[in-house]
Parts: C-alpha cells; sequence; structure tokens
C-alpha cells in the first residue's frame, strides 16, 4: 500500500528545483496532500478527482492541481517505485480568458496610475480625521508596468524581474541594443517560453530616458527603490480608481498579454512573426486572436455569395429563377 502523501513528498523533493515558480509548486502540494494525504494510490479514480474538484471550488485550479498529482505519480512509476497503472481524470479546461484593453482604455489606465497621489488621515490638530494628498505617486511603477506588458506581451514575472543591469536571476534589458532578454539568467527555459524580443521604439525610448534620470536603478518596476515581486494590488487598485468596465471580464497583469496579442492581430502583423515576439505558438495565436485579423475569414465569407466561375450564377438568382420556373407552371 503506496500513500499518496509519500508520491507527493518525493515528487516536490526531485522536481522543485526545475520549477519556473516553486512557491506555487509548493503551494498546489500541499493543496494535494491536505485532501489526497492519508488515502492510498490505489484509491485514485474518476469520481475522488471529481470530489477533488468539488472541493477546490475552481475547476481551473484543480486542473493544474491534478496535473501535479498525475506528474507525481508518473514520475513514481518511472523511479520503479510502483508498477500498477493509475488515471487522473482532469476536468475539462475551461474557455480562453480573452479580455483586452482598447488603446482609449489603456490609456486611460496608463493615466490614473500616473496621476495618483498618496492620501493620508490627519491624526491630530484641526483637521482630524480629514483625508489630504501628498506629493508622493504610489501608482508610477505600474505605469512602467503597463506600458511595458502592453508593447511587449511579456508575462507579468518576467516584467517584474526585467532590470537594466544583467545580473543572476534578472530579465535583462540591453538599452543600447533594443533587445528585452526576457528569460532570467541562471534560469531554465519552461513551456511558457520566453524569447528575447526587440523592444518597440516607443517603448525604448521610454525605458532609456527612465535610467538616465534615475527613475529605476535595480529593475523597472520598484517601489521605494525596491523590486516589486508582485503588483497584483496595486494593478487591482489602479483599475478600480480608473473605472474600467469589468462586463467583459476581470482586469489582471495577464491581460497585458491578451492585449498586446490583439493589438498585434487588429495591426495586420504577420501570424509568424506576431507569434515570436509574444513566445507562443502559432496554432495558439490564431485560434485565440486570430479573429482580431481584419483579413479573418475575409476571403471564404466572400467565396460564399460570389459567383461561380463556371456557371456563373448565385445562390440568389438560382432562387429567383427556381420562382419563375414554378409561377409559369399550369
Amino acid at each position: 500500500m503506496i500513500d499518496i502523501a509519500d508520491v507527493l513528498s518525493i515528487y516536490r523533493q526531485d522536481s522543485r528545483d526545475r520549477q519556473a515558480s516553486p512557491k506555487k509548486f509548493d503551494g498546489r502540494i500541499e493543496r494535494l496532500n491536505d485532501f489526497f494525504g492519508g488515502k492510498m494510490l490505489g484509491e485514485i479514480n474518476s469520481g475522488l478527482c471529481a470530489a477533488y474538484v468539488r472541493a477546490r471550488g475552481n475547476s481551473g485550479g484543480a486542473r493544474r492541481d491534478l496535473e501535479d498529482l498525475r506528474a507525481a505519480i508518473g514520475h513514481h512509476a518511472r523511479e520503479n517505485l510502483h508498477h500498477a497503472v493509475i488515471h487522473v481524470t482532469l476536468p475539462e479546461k475551461g474557455g480562453p480568458r480573452e479580455r483586452w484593453l482598447t488603446r482609449e482604455e489603456a490609456a486611460r489606465l496608463i493615466w490614473t496610475c500616473w496621476r495618483a497621489r498618496e492620501t493620508q488621515t490627519v491624526h491630530r490638530g484641526p483637521f482630524k480625521g480629514q483625508k489630504i494628498e501628498t506629493h508622493k505617486r504610489p501608482l508610477r511603477h505600474i505605469a512602467r508596468f503597463l506600458l511595458i506588458g502592453m508593447y511587449t506581451g511579456t508575462r507579468a514575472g518576467a516584467i517584474a524581474s526585467a532590470s537594466p543591469v544583467r545580473d543572476e536571476g534578472r530579465s535583462f534589458v540591453d538599452l543600447e541594443r533594443g533587445i528585452f532578454y526576457r528569460l532570467a539568467e541562471g534560469k531554465r527555459a519552461t513551456n511558457k517560453r520566453q524569447p528575447p524580443v526587440p523592444i518597440p521604439g516607443r517603448l525604448l525610448a521610454h525605458m532609456r530616458r527612465w535610467a538616465r534620470l534615475g527613475v529605476v536603478r535595480s529593475h523597472f518596476v520598484e517601489w521605494n527603490g525596491q523590486p516589486v515581486k508582485s503588483v497584483k494590488t496595486g494593478f487591482a487598485t489602479a483599475v478600480r480608481m480608473s473605472g474600467l468596465s469589468l462586463k467583459e471580464g476581470n482586469i489582471s497583469p495577464h491581460t497585458l498579454r491578451h492585449t498586446a496579442a490583439t493589438w498585434l492581430m487588429q495591426r495586420r502583423a504577420d501570424p509568424w512573426q506576431a507569434s515570436g515576439f509574444l513566445g507562443m505558438s502559432v496554432k495558439v495565436l490564431l485560434d485565440t486572436y486570430g479573429h482580431h485579423h481584419p483579413d479573418y475569414m475575409r476571403e471564404a465569407a466572400a467565396a460564399i455569395t460570389s459567383k461561380d466561375r463556371k456557371q456563373n450564377v448565385s445562390v440568389v438568382e438560382t432562387v429567383v429563377d427556381l420562382k419563375k420556373h414554378l409561377a409559369r407552371r399550369p
């Protein structure tokens, strides 16, 4: 009898260093252990997996967790620690979340971040209890994050580690050559590709100016002179303050990647070039964002109503002729 907790523990010990985000990996393993720990490997079936999905309450998150469980079992088998075939049943993938920003929405969000001032409450004196604005600009690092994300389609982690200085753990931005090396120094490439990308001219001008004026030191996204590991809180504040509509879906840091892909398609970018720029496959780009291209299926739409070259007659004309023929019948 093999405890699932032991299977997870071995996988965690052997695989943690290869994970793109070890902390997130730890969280998934701990959630799995909380539910499956104490159960035996042979107990895993579709019913138990479905019970985990219900307990997790988030089918997308549950699917990712169960992918780790499946990987852990596979690793355990490859190490010849068990020989039985164990199937992990995954919930269906959810539809793609494709909320993207129009250029007007993007400008509004950036402007909100740039203008925002810190508000403090007076604790003593005649103005006690009143809120006053200070000269501090608490969201300007989010404005820089937004610009980099929108114009490069880079994932949040690589933006947070973007630096004008080449160093271990940093995604180097070569301001002289205008190249963004998104894969951090010393990190292994994963399925989430992060190829080097040329920096668009407008963004490069901003980044060079930030570095020249000392706005940024070690990283392009800094708060009080220190690099920011996560912008979730500041980003959510910026979205709320900007008043952008959430009817089309939530706006998160990953929305910037959707935005970049959408803008590229809307501007008729070559799919091969665009997919390389974004670090995704051509198939994913076309399947998810291809409908934003102005020429998307236009040829097919035009062909279905065009006249046949041989018969030189349209469906509408055929119907009209049929009606005339029926009208002449006695």
